[in-house]
């Protein structure tokens, strides 16, 4: 029995050996083809879970069939019912020992095997470079032998055996991972194809204003005014908010909106941590929590003193004033715009590529140098010391406080490729890092929230967020696009840090692939 169960694990061993080897999937159609058998494998499992759940079902249902026909002759006449004591005694025995074991049944589990299968094998599943390496080939195949999309997307290929059509969710990603490549005339083939296929009826879970929204602005990048004027006033008909981020920033400020998986919530963990024994944290290391996996979005609790708090505040204070915000084209900093209305005008925001317009902020804030205060510059090491990026090169730490409906409305922290001036005048690159210490608790609202992702962040006074905004290769990860909530109830404190690409060459090195983390 030992000598077999060795054979096991050794097997088990080589499978993942291999998987690991082999990463990076799309690259090889004889590598993908484990992949079929591992999907095969799971399917098998997910049957036998099936199948186990529909036995447990059957004996509950034929349990409350017989419960049902014993109850009703009973309540005709309980004390008749009763009175024999064959009947009495088989009531007493039900409700103490058969109920029980019918909870017992209910509750058991019978996942087991399947999640645990499935856990197992998740860890050598394609990555989202194998998702976005797929797809480019599939344009660039598409470009090749000048293949209509709707061709693709029926499957009609030439000399094709297995056809295979498209989902409205397959043609929106599609065009999604062409617009984040700045291909816009992908974007609107691909954006074309899912809007047609809703029209025809085809259910899905995207809806026709997300569609139209990433279509008009793909038409518009392309030097064209009358189709996303017409696709505009398509909206408008549909009767929906032209920009659907909107809603969903509003839904996760309210605690509503997208929930990780139970898959993906296993994987976020508690830690003590040291950053690979730092000498200042290893013997006393902080308590580190995972808020979210991707983007990935770290916090670090008790992190910030109550006494430390109230000395920045009291340096910031005098300084604050109407907050500042970077300006597309010339990449200065200038007064945040306040927004009155709820609904705003709907124009393409070249920051964004969406219907939008600018960025709004309803706070006061004051910068504070490393040179005003030993304190400033402790803080700034210790972002050093856990991040382990260079601080030289960051901005100033930024004090903002929210009132009552103080607010900063989605934008991205990093300068994008329409914004060539973004940053120029500090000379130091984009801002490859966001540092957020909370320093207040809020009664109700204030959250931090990504609306292209649904994570949500609560202040919590001491604490602190980090996350990056760019890319190993420097490109920027538009999951980080992010929003401060209106205060509801109470009074919001932060300070942040901006930290940037110079001085980070050798501490976090620039990766080769595009979009890997």
């Amino acid at each position: 029995m030992e000598r077999r169960c060795w054979w096991c694990l050794l097997a088990l061993s080589c499978l993942l050996q291999t998987f690991s080897a082999h990463s990076d999937f799309y690259t090889s159609i004889g590598h993908m083809t484990d992949l079929l058998y591992t999907e095969k494998d799971l399917v098998t499992s997910l049957k036998d879970y099936i199948t186990a759940e529909e036995n447990k079902l059957k004996q509950v249902k034929l349990w409350a069939e017989k419960m049902d026909v014993l109850s009703a002759t009973a309540v005709q006449d309980p004390e008749g019912f009763l009175g024999h004591p064959v009947n009495a005694f088989k009531l007493m025995k039900r409700l103490n020992t058969e109920w029980g074991d019918l909870e017992s049944l209910v509750l058991k589990d019978t996942t087991d095997g399947f999640i645990s299968n499935l856990t197992l094998q998740r860890k050598h599943f394609p990555t989202d470079e194998d998702q976005t390496g797929a797809a480019k080939a599939l344009l660039r195949l598409q470009d090749t032998y000048r293949l209509e999309t709707n061709i693709i997307s029926t499957g009609d290929l030439p000399g094709v055996t297995h056809k295979s059509p498209m989902t409205v969710e397959d043609c929106f990603e599609l065009g999604k991972i062409a617009y984040t490549e700045v291909d816009y005339y992908h974007t609107e083939l691909w954006m074309e194809q899912a809007l047609k296929q809703l029209d025809e009826g085809e259910e899905s879970t995207v809806d026709k204003v997300t569609v139209l929204d990433y279509l008009s602005y793909a038409i518009y990048q392309q030097g064209e005014l009358g189709r996303p004027l017409e696709l505009t006033k398509r909206l408008l008909i549909l009767g929906e908010e032209p920009v659907p981020e909107r809603k969903m920033y509003e839904m996760l400020c309210r605690g509503e909106g997208i929930k990780l998986t139970p898959r993906r919530q296993s994987r976020l963990f508690c830690r003590y941590y040291n950053n690979h024994s730092h000498p200042k944290y290893l013997l006393s290391p902080v308590k580190q929590e995972d808020e979210w996996d991707r983007p990935y979005i770290v916090r670090y609790h008790d992190i910030i003193s109550h006494s430390e708090i109230e000395k920045v505040k009291e340096l910031a204070k005098p300084r604050l004033r109407r907050a500042t915000i970077s300006n597309p084209i010339t990449g200065v900093l200038e007064t945040a715009p306040y927004r009155i209305s709820k609904r705003r005008a709907t124009v393409h925001d070249p920051l964004t590529g969406k219907l939008t317009t600018a960025q709004y902020r309803v706070s006061k804030s004051a910068w504070l140098t490393a040179f005003e205060h030993p304190l400033i510059d402790q803080i700034n090491q210790r972002i050093e010391d856990l991040t382990g990026l260079e601080m030289d090169t960051a901005e100033q730490l930024q004090v903002a406080n929210y009132g009552v409906g103080g607010q900063y409305e989605p934008h991205f922290d990093f300068g994008r490729k329409d914004e060539p001036d973004a940053f120029k005048e500090l000379g130091t690159g984009n801002r490859v890092a966001t540092w957020l210490f909370y320093m207040s608790d809020v009664a109700a609202g204030g959250a931090t929230v990504f609306p292209d992702v649904g994570a949500v962040v609560w202040p919590k006074k001491g604490t602190a967020v980090f996350w990056y905004n760019l890319f190993p290769s420097g490109e920027g990860d538009y999951s980080t696009r992010h929003a401060a909530c209106p205060v509801l109830v109470g009074n919001k404190w932060v300070s942040n840090k901006w930290i940037h690409e110079r001085g980070q060459e050798f501490r976090r090195p620039c990766g080769l692939n595009e979009t890997a983390r």
